[in-house]
């Protein structure tokens, strides 16, 4: 094809991308359905995983959770097997039949798995999901959502608690993914699920370890949906979740400049979860919440550095992690600092 007539057609292609997605904004997309398909969350004893968990659940998808920590993933089962003997109690309800006899709903088999799980090792990665094949099914949606931070300034920083948090937050991607990536590609159909941060968008003083694993999460995330794309593989979705502060603890003092806060405080881990949820179900590539992110992803690519360094005073977004460096420090100091947090 002549170069200038395919410049012509990817033209109109890129501009037909802007009015599709515009569309998407005017009218709500209908969400796909996930009940019966079996769903893998890393991550799930807490936090957003928990939560992520307990929507896919009301969706009467199959759980399977993986964490570190046995009893914490275990009340998250509980609590999902809640929300499954609700969803049976409803289904099995009696309800009138055109003809005015009654009928009753049929009940589905909802069971939840849970297995517990250091993501940031690669064998014990890799020995799980064989187990998960075995005993559950092949994944077809993948949330990679565990996450860690270590809460120390680079030089103060053991060399362990970097290589975890790198592990953990960036490596464990790459393990989960190569396990069960195989059947998605043979059956066209998955979705993987990236939660990453702004913080793998742009960066803030005291968190390089952090930073640059949530950078390598985005990093990696992308490659893989260009990789899909690529290989025509449109039948596996995939969604970046990229959040601004959330309200679970793992920040716990991380403050922004107190005049600018009450405009954009940390968020609530249900509007969190809930923006993501609606994200995925509508197989959309990226979330950034709130939308705010959007633009400072987008100032910080065309911005002078200098110019993003003000910016950054400004807001208070320079120092915003000292006070919460300081609390783990202090919390270290008073050996009162929790394994993993």
């Amino acid at each position: 094809m002549n170069i200038l007539l395919e410049l012509f057609v990817v033209t109109f292609k890129v501009l037909w991308a802007f009015v599709l997605a515009a569309a998407k904004w005017l009218v709500r997309p209908k969400e796909k359905s996930v009940a019966g398909q079996v769903c893998l969350i890393t991550g799930a004893g807490s936090g957003l995983g928990r939560l992520f968990a307990l929507e896919f659940a009301r969706r009467r998808a199959l759980l399977v959770l993986w964490d570190i920590n046995t009893r914490s993933n275990e009340e998250t089962a509980g609590m999902v097997r809640h929300i499954y003997r609700q969803l049976d109690e409803a289904a099995a309800a009696p309800r009138a039949g055109e003809d005015g006899e009654k009928e009753a709903a049929p009940q589905g088999s909802l069971q939840v798995y849970t297995y517990t799980c250091d993501v940031g090792k690669r064998e014990n990665v890799y020995t799980t999901a064989e187990r998960v094949r075995k005993e559950v099914g092949e994944v077809s949606v993948l949330v990679n959502n565990a996450g860690v931070v270590s809460g120390h300034h680079l030089l103060e920083c053991p060399d362990e608690l970097i290589e975890r948090t790198m592990m953990v937050n960036c490596h464990a991607h790459f393990w989960t993914t190569k396990a069960f990536l195989p059947k998605m590609l043979e059956m066209n159909h998955g979705h993987i699920v990236t939660v990453a941060s702004s913080l793998g968008l742009f960066s803030t003083a005291g968190v390089e370890d952090y930073c640059a694993s949530k950078f390598g999460a985005v990093g990696f995330h992308e490659s893989l949906s260009h990789e899909l794309k690529a290989a025509e593989k449109d039948g596996i979705k995939t969604t970046l979740v990229c959040p601004y502060l959330v309200d679970t603890g793992m920040f716990r003092g991380c403050r922004i400049r107190k005049e600018i806060e009450p405009f954009l405080p940390p968020l609530k881990p249900e509007y969190c979860v809930k923006q993501a949820m609606r994200a995925i179900l509508t197989d959309q590539p990226m979330i950034c919440t709130p939308r705010l992110m959007y633009m400072v992803t987008f100032m910080k690519s065309i911005l002078p550095f200098e110019a993003v360094v003000c910016m950054y005073r400004f807001l208070g977004a320079d120092k915003c992690m000292y006070p919460f460096i300081a609390q783990r420090k202090q919390a270290t100091n008073n050996n009162e600092a929790k394994n993993g947090i």
